[in-house]
């Protein structure tokens, strides 16, 4: 579990570069010439660099501590380091293939940069078969599996650099700490929720087991399984709007950011209805997926708690829209407040109450309780964001802005 954190971190880095990065460069693409629109990408991977570096550091020098700082006993140690040092010397090209991924969306490449993810994926599936059974290279190889993808992935992706239609480059520039800073900034919720999904992970698994021994355990497993595709569908509903809606607002077209925030939160209710449809009615089948031995206490605890935690899904739908609408329109804190509290300021202590009061379906609820709540005040947040005249309200001054980001 520690070592997932890692990994939350690694991929977290590279989306908040990206995310920030990307956005930015779709702001200004239609209002600045090609050269500024380079000093985006090269300060981002100027970051990445640096970022990357870091874990290097870890990786060839201090893996064997950090791997004991993170848990690993006497009979896991070997396994744990191998597969952490291997994780982190790789950090580079998990972090640049998420930077890719980010910018070639804002670049009107989206079916490429999904064509590079879902190739990495595929040879991740096939890579961990031939090395963990064929090779048979255990935990060395799951990692090594891991790490090549992410290679494949931006191999994939740059055909979009050799067929000349990237409005994106590297260019020959002195890093900037104020473009990195704003990159960071409109980016950061993206490793905030990245980073979260793990310390909640861990938080549950901690709750659960003192309430409901390994069976419950087993249960969550089966719940965060299914959680997954869920979340997935919003991170990508809410990556696929995003680069419409920094265009927007980079060409301060104020009713179409309206609109796509209307389309979007519709869409996201509207997928989150039929999934917890599926979920309410279809309860039995998905948890007889991963119950292969049929055991009933599991499968009571697990469709008990299914039906309760997958309550969040339409207050996530809207959550996730939010999020990125914010980093959309320059606002980046009321994005990152909402990815802190539906990540951990909200969802920890609510478990750890709902825990010293024994209260199981309580636990089930903490999501749900969570996102609701950081609906209510997103909702709060857009319409102070849409009033005019108000303190959110952004007035946009090309030149200001420019002379402010690009002073090189």
């Amino acid at each position: 579990m520690a070592l997932s954190i890692v990994f939350n971190f690694i991929n977290g880095f590279g989306l908040m570069l990206g995310m920030g990065g990307g956005s930015r460069f779709s702001m200004l693409y239609c209002k600045i010439e090609r050269c500024e629109t380079d000093k985006i990408f090269t300060n981002s991977a100027f970051a990445a660099i640096a970022v990357s570096a870091v874990f290097e550091m870890i990786g060839l020098f201090f893996s064997k501590q950090f791997t004991l700082f993170l848990g690993a006993d006497s009979h896991i140690f070997g396994i744990a380091h191998s597969y952490l040092k291997t994780i982190l010397l790789f950090s580079p090209a998990f972090i640049f293939n998420n930077l890719l991924v980010c910018f070639m969306r804002n670049d009107f490449a989206p079916k490429l940069a999904m064509a590079g993810v879902l190739g990495g994926s595929l040879a991740n599936v096939i890579l961990d078969y031939v090395f963990i059974f064929r090779l048979d290279m255990g935990m060395k190889g799951a990692a090594l599996a891991t790490c090549i993808a992410p290679l494949i992935s931006m191999a994939i992706m740059s055909l979009h650099f050799l067929t000349g239609w990237n409005a994106f480059g590297l260019r020959f520039v002195r890093p900037s700490p104020d473009i990195i800073r704003n990159i960071a900034s409109l980016g950061l919720h993206s490793l905030l929720t990245e980073v979260s999904g793990g310390i909640v992970i861990m938080v549950f698994n901690f709750v659960i087991y003192r309430m409901l021994g390994n069976t419950g355990i087993a249960a969550y497993g089966v719940i965060a399984n299914l959680a997954i595709v869920s979340t997935a569908i919003f991170t990508g509903l809410a990556s696929g709007v995003q680069p419409l809606m920094c265009r927007a607002h980079g060409k301060q077209n104020d009713d179409a950011q309206k609109y796509l925030l209307r389309l979007s939160l519709r869409t996201a209710l509207i997928f989150a209805v039929i999934f917890y449809g599926v979920v309410f009615f279809r309860t039995s089948s998905l948890v007889d997926i991963f119950n292969s031995e049929s055991n009933t206490e599991l499968k009571n605890i697990s469709e008990h708690g299914l039906r309760l935690y997958f309550l969040y899904m339409p207050f996530m739908g809207i959550n996730a829209i939010l999020s990125v609408f914010f980093t959309s329109v320059e606002k980046p804190f009321p994005s990152q407040l909402i990815s802190l509290l539906r990540g951990t300021l909200l969802v920890i202590p609510l478990a750890f109450v709902f825990y010293s009061l024994r209260l199981i379906n309580g636990i089930w609820l903490t999501i749900p309780t969570a996102e609701s709540i950081t609906t209510l005040i997103g909702i709060v947040l857009v319409f102070l964001a849409l009033k005019p005249n108000d303190t959110f309200e952004y007035r946009y001054n090309p030149i200001e802005k420019q002379d402010r980001i690009y002073h090189i």
